[in-house]
C-alpha cells in the first residue's frame, strides 16, 4: 500500500490547510511558554497532537505515521542523544577528578568578568565546536563549562543557545550549505558567498547583544572594546573564508581568530570593574578573586584542559570528509589506513529500511520517498567524544570502576532529556513525512513582493521543526528557489536567506532546548529556557528578514 502526500488537505485551500498544520506548533508554544510543562511531557503530548492531525486531516495511514515517528526517535537517540550523553560524561569526568577547578581558575586568570567569559566560552569556543561537530555538541559542552565557572544554569544554557546563532549556517564543516547544492542545483560556493554577506552583520551584533542580555546596555558599553574585538574579528574572518575558501571552514577559522584575538587583547586591556551576577555571594567573589592567584603550573593547566583539547582533536578528525566517509563505510580512495577504517566503518553502519514506510509515501511528483534508520555507530560525533573520554581516563588517572560509575550516573541523569529529544525529533519526522511542513512553507511562499522579507522565516520555521539548519535547507531549498524566481528575487539570495534565517530558529527548536537543559542539569525546566529564548529568536529573525528585503531591493550589489 502506498500513500500520496497532499499539501492542501482542507478543502483544497492552502490558507486553511496551513492553519491546521500550525496546530501542533502552536500547542507546543502553549505547552512550554504558558502551561510550562516539563520538556518530556510537552514533547510527548505535542507528538500526540501532531499524530492526530496527520491521521485525521492529512489522511496519513496510522501505521505510516507511527513508523515515521520511530524513524525520528531513532535519529533523536543516535546521533543527537549520543552526543549529549558523551559530552556531559566527559565534563563530569573533569569535575569528578578535580581538573575542572583548574580549568575554572585558568579562565579566571584571563578574566574574572562574567561578560568576557561568556564571549570566550559561549561565543568563540562554542562556534569552534559548531564548526567541527554541530548536532548539539557546542551548546552541551560550552554551557556545561559556563556552569562549572559559576554561571546560573538557565543563563548558561540561554546564552550558549543565543551565541550559537552566528556559526550555525556553516556548522559541521559546512554541511548546511553543501547539502543545498544537490536538490537546488545552485553551487555551494555561491550560496556560501551570499550567506557570508549576511551572517557577518549578525556575528558583529551577537557579542554585544549577549552582554546586553546578561548585564544591560550600560554594563555592555563598559566592555565595548572587548566586544568589538570579539565580534569584528569573527565577522571579518567569516566573510573572507566563506567568500574565498568555501563553506567548510568559516566557523573553525572565525572561532580560532576571535578566541585568540580576545585572549591577547585582554592581556593589555581590562574593564574598569568586574561584573558578576547579583546572585553570587561576596564569599564567591572573594574566592574567584583569589583563584586568579592560584599557583597552577603551566603543566597542570595543560593537563586540566587536555580532555577538551583531545575532544577538539577527535571531533576535528571526525569532521574531515575523507575520514568521515571511511568511518561510515563510504570511502572510495586508495589510502591504506582509511581503507582499513572503512571496513570497520562499514561493519558498524546500519541502514535498515523503516518497515511499512520505506518508498511507501509518494511526494507531489509521484516519486517514492526512501525511509531508513540511519545508524552510523563509528561515524557519529558522539563516538568521537566517547573516545576522547577514554583517553581522558588515562590523563586524569581515574579507575575504570569510577569511569564506568560516572557513565552510569550520566545515563541516569539524562533519561528524561533523551525521552524529550526522541519525542521532538519524532514530531519533526512525522511533520515532514505527512507534508505539514511543506504546507506551511507553501503558505509563506504566497507573500508575493514581500517574499524577500518572509524568505528567512521559512528557514526559521524549518529549523524550529527539524532542529537542524541542514534539514531546513533540504526541506525548503527548492521551494525557496522556485518562489524567488517567480517573484523576481535572486534565487541565491533566497537560498542564503533560508540558511541565515534558520540560525535564529535554532535557539527555540525543541531538541536544542532539550539538549541545553540536559547539559546544565535543568531537565524538566525546558519551559523556562524556551521563555528565555523565544523573544530573542523573534527579534533576530526580523533583523534577518529586513536585511534580506534590503539586499533584494536596495542593496542588490551585495549579491554575488
Amino acid at each position: 500500500m502506498t500513500w500520496t502526500q497532499n499539501f492542501t488537505p482542507v478543502g483544497d485551500n492552502l490558507a486553511l490547510s496551513a492553519l491546521v498544520a500550525l496546530i501542533p506548533i502552536l500547542y507546543f508554544f502553549w505547552a512550554l511558554a504558558i502551561k510550562r510543562m516539563q520538556g518530556y511531557m510537552a514533547g510527548l503530548t505535542t507528538l500526540l497532537v501532531a499524530l492526530a492531525v496527520v491521521v485525521a486531516v492529512y489522511k496519513m495511514p496510522v501505521g505510516m505515521a507511527v513508523m515515521s515517528v520511530s524513524q525520528g526517535a531513532v535519529y533523536g537517540i543516535l546521533p543527537i542523544g549520543w552526543i549529549i550523553i558523551t559530552s556531559v560524561f566527559l565534563y563530569k569526568l573533569t569535575v569528578k577528578t578535580g581538573q575542572f577547578d583548574i580549568i575554572r581558575n585558568s579562565v579566571l586568570s584571563i578574566t574574572e568578568d562574567r561578560r568576557l567569559q561568556a564571549l570566550l566560552v559561549a561565543f568563540s569556543f562554542g562556534a569552534f565546536l559548531e564548526g567541527a561537530a554541530g548536532f548539539g555538541a557546542p551548546v552541551a559542552i560550552s554551557a556545561a563549562l559556563l556552569v562549572g565557572l559559576g554561571f546560573n544554569p538557565l543563563y548558561a544554557a540561554g546564552i550558549c543557545l543565543i551565541a550559537n546563532t552566528a556559526p550555525v549556517a556553516f556548522g559541521a564543516i559546512g554541511i548546511p550549505i553543501t547539502a543545498m547544492e544537490g536538490p537546488t542545483g545552485v553551487p555551494a560556493m555561491e550560496i556560501s558567498k551570499m550567506v557570508g554577506r549576511q551572517l557577518p552583520f549578525l556575528s558583529i551584533f551577537i557579542p554585544f547583544y549577549l552582554v546586553v542580555i546578561m548585564a544591560g546596555f550600560k554594563k555592555a558599553m563598559e566592555v565595548l572594546p572587548a566586544i568589538l574585538v570579539s565580534g569584528i574579528s569573527f565577522a571579518l574572518t567569516q566573510y573572507l573564508s566563506s567568500n574565498f575558501l568555501g563553506p567548510e571552514l568559516p566557523d573553525i577559522l572565525s572561532a580560532l581568530v576571535s578566541l585568540a584575538a580576545l585572549a591577547i587583547f585582554l592581556k593589555f586591556w581590562k574593564p574598569k570593574s568586574i561584573f558578576r551576577f547579583q546572585s553570587e555571594a561576596y564569599s564567591e567573589v572573594a574566592a574567584a578573586a583569589s583563584a586568579k592567584q592560584a599557583a597552577h603550573t603551566k603543566g597542570e593547566v595543560f593537563k586540566a584542559w587536555s580532555p577538551f583539547l583531545v575532544l577538539t582533536a577527535f571531533i576535528s578528525i571526525w569532521g574531515i570528509p575523507a575520514i568521515k566517509a571511511a568511518l561510515t563505510g563510504h570511502y572510495e580512495g586508495t589510502n591504506g589506513l582509511l581503507k582499513l577504517i572503512n571496513v570497520l566503518g562499514h561493519q558498524l553502519t546500519f541502514m535498515p529500511e523503516v518497515p511499512g514506510l520505506n518508498n511507501k509515501i509518494m511526494n507531489a511528483s509521484g516519486q517514492p520517498i526512501a525511509a531508513v534508520y540511519k545508524l552510523e555507530l563509528l561515524g557519529a560525533a558522539g563516538t568521537a567524544i566517547l573516545l576522547a573520554a577514554v583517553v581522558t581516563k588515562f590523563i586524569v588517572k581515574i579507575s575504570w570502576k569510577d569511569w564506568m560509575a560516572t557513565f552510569a550516573e550520566t545515563l541516569k541523569e539524562l533519561k528524561f532529556p533523551i525521552i524529550t529529544i526522541g519525542a521532538v525529533v519524532g514530531f519533526a519526522y512525522v511533520t515532514n513525512a505527512s507534508g505539514m511542513s511543506t504546507t506551511l512553507g507553501m503558505a509563506l511562499a504566497k507573500t508575493g513582493v514581500l517574499f524577500p522579507f518572509f524568505s528567512p522565516f521559512l528557514g526559521w520555521l524549518g529549523v524550529f521543526i527539524t532542529g537542524s539548519d541542514t534539514s531546513s535547507n533540504l526541506l525548503f531549498g527548492n521551494l525557496q528557489k522556485v518562489t524567488a524566481t517567480s517573484v523576481g528575487m535572486d534565487p541565491v539570495l533566497a537560498l542564503a536567506a533560508n540558511s541565515s534565517g534558520g540560525v535564529t530558529g535554532k535557539m527555540i527548536s525543541p531538541q536544542s532546548i532539550a539538549v541545553a537543559c540536559a547539559a546544565v542539569g535543568l531537565a524538566g525546566k525546558e519551559s523556562d529556557l524556551f521563555r528565555f529564548t523565544i523573544k530573542h529568536s523573534i527579534f533576530l529573525i526580523f533583523l534577518i528578514g529586513i536585511l534580506t528585503f534590503l539586499q533584494s531591493n536596495v542593496l542588490s550589489w551585495m549579491i554575488p
